[in-house]
């Protein structure tokens, strides 16, 4: 049994990979090794950080996407890995060999049009439409995590302009509450919660079909459904609105809880192209 059976072998029973996966790694593996047979190298200990580097660039000269060349080199990467951990191979030749940098995609935000078309449509006449609209309203003016709006509790909301959540690193911030967003939630929490709670002492702000509350998931398949989209498009939505309506940056960054300015700086990417956008309809001469 070769080196390459022996460790498609033990991945299958060991760690108990679908054979989907076992399939992709050994074409992987196979288009490797066949590449360094041509270049006349037969033993996978033989392969050195120079055959790595050819091999990207070879991938990339048969026009290989950017993803593609990376899953490709995490493949023969872990291989190598096995093999040193084992003592079949001195050394892993791809560590140190740097894979093509994939290009982070921009978020996706909705039109501002189409965000407040969508909440409109939502149908308010039963307590899973009141409290869906409350959920779609309170991340689009708030700009909240999933996993933060899942832990606020009633008394974080009733009665208030503002929602406090602790974020990412135990960080405290406070996030206003505009007003289609107080009324959204003032009517699931007189009409809505009431019909749905199992148990009064439950201070869970959402609750689900059953009565209890929401988690995370739950939270996330009520708004695809309501705007066949996720929960994240929402946040990338209230920055970039923000952003094209004049905040600054630094208001931004605190509102959505980042530590670092970098990472608000990304939504300045999508409000340029907005920029843009206006200027080809506008001026004259663009």
């Amino acid at each position: 049994m070769s080196a390459l059976s022996r460790y498609l072998a033990r991945l299958s029973d060991q760690r108990a990979l679908s054979a989907n996966t076992i399939d992709a790694y050994r074409r992987d593996l196979s288009q490797f090794f066949d590449h360094c047979d041509q270049l006349g190298v037969g033993d996978p200990v033989e392969v050195d950080r120079r055959i790595a580097r050819r091999y990207l660039a070879f991938l990339d000269g048969l026009g290989y996407s950017r993803p593609t060349i990376s899953r490709k080199a995490s493949s023969i990467r872990a291989f190598y890995n096995d093999a040193v951990l084992r003592g079949h191979a001195p050394v892993n030749p791809f560590d140190g060999v740097s894979t093509p940098k994939l290009q982070k995609p921009l978020p996706h935000a909705l039109p501002a049009r189409s965000m407040s078309a969508a909440i409109e449509a939502i149908d308010t006449s039963d307590p899973l439409g009141l409290r869906d609209k409350a959920i779609v309203e309170t991340l689009y003016a708030t700009g909240l995590r999933i996993s933060e709006l899942a832990s606020l509790r009633v008394r974080d909301i009733a009665g208030r302009d503002t929602v406090t959540v602790k974020g990412k690193g135990g960080k405290f911030r406070t996030v206003p509450l505009g007003r289609p967003a107080r009324v959204a939630l003032q009517r699931y929490l007189s009409d809505g919660r009431p019909h749905l709670v199992a148990d009064d002492s439950d201070q869970s702000l959402w609750v689900g079909v059953r009565g209890g509350p929401m988690g995370s998931r739950s939270l996330r398949r009520s708004v695809s459904k309501r705007l066949a989209t996720f929960p994240h498009a929402i946040r990338h939505s209230f920055a970039t609105h923000l952003l094209e309506g004049g905040a600054d940056l630094r208001t931004v960054q605190d509102l959505l809880g980042h530590t670092d300015l970098a990472t608000t700086q990304i939504y300045t990417a999508v409000t340029r192209k907005h920029l843009r956008g206006m200027y080809d309809q506008s001026h004259p001469r663009a």
